[in-house]
C-alpha cells in the first residue's frame, strides 16, 4: 500500500511541478500599464520682436512655409508610418504673457498619448497644474509648471482635424 501511495503524491507532485514550469514558461505575464507620457514635441514657442518680420525672415532664407501663426512641420509617426503627425513652430510678441513668467523666452508644447490620465498622475506627484483641460476638435490641452516654474504645454492631437483645419486655411505644410 505504501508504494501505491507514493506513487500517487510522486504523480501528483510532478504534475503540479510541471504545470508551473509551464506556466513560468509559456503564459503570458501581466505587466503593469504604463502610461505613454511624452510622445514627441508639438510646437516651439519663443517671444521676439516682430512676429510676422520674423516669420517671414524664416520664409525667405529658410524656406519655410509660413503662416500667420508661425509654419507647421508634417511627419509621419514612428509607431505607425501610415498617420502624419504635426509640429507648430510660432513667433510669439515679446510681450506675450501666454508663456506664464515674463522672463520665460519660450515654450515648449509636448505631444501625449491619454491626457486625461496623465493629468490624474501629475496631480499625484503634486505637479502644479496652470489651467483646466481645455478640449478643441484638434485636440486637448493643459498647461503645467516645470520645477523651475516654466509654463509647458501639454497636447493630446487630434491629427486628422489639425491637419484639416491647415488645409482649410490655405496654409501648406513644411516638410
Amino acid at each position: 500500500m505504501m508504494p501505491k501511495k507514493l506513487s500517487i503524491l510522486f504523480t501528483v507532485l510532478i504534475s503540479f511541478g510541471a504545470g508551473y514550469l509551464f506556466n513560468a514558461l509559456f503564459a503570458k505575464k501581466s505587466e503593469p500599464t504604463l502610461i505613454k507620457k511624452v510622445t514627441g514635441i508639438g510646437g516651439i514657442f519663443f517671444k521676439c520682436k516682430d512676429p510676422g518680420k520674423m516669420r517671414t525672415w524664416y520664409s525667405e532664407h529658410l524656406g519655410l512655409n509660413t503662416n500667420q501663426y508661425g509654419t507647421v512641420f508634417e511627419w509621419y509617426q514612428g509607431h505607425d508610418s501610415t498617420r502624419k503627425g504635426f509640429t507648430q513652430w510660432s513667433p510669439f510678441k515679446e510681450t506675450t504673457t501666454y508663456f506664464g513668467k515674463a522672463d520665460q523666452q519660450y515654450m515648449i508644447n509636448y505631444r501625449v498619448d491619454n491626457l486625461e490620465l496623465l493629468i490624474s498622475e501629475l496631480q499625484k506627484k503634486h505637479i502644479t497644474l496652470l489651467d483646466t483641460l481645455a478640449t478643441y476638435e484638434y485636440g486637448k490641452f493643459i498647461h503645467i509648471e516645470d520645477m523651475e516654474g516654466n509654463k509647458v504645454e501639454l497636447w493630446e492631437p487630434n491629427d486628422v482635424v489639425y491637419e484639416k483645419m491647415g488645409r482649410d486655411m490655405g496654409s501648406k505644410t513644411t516638410k
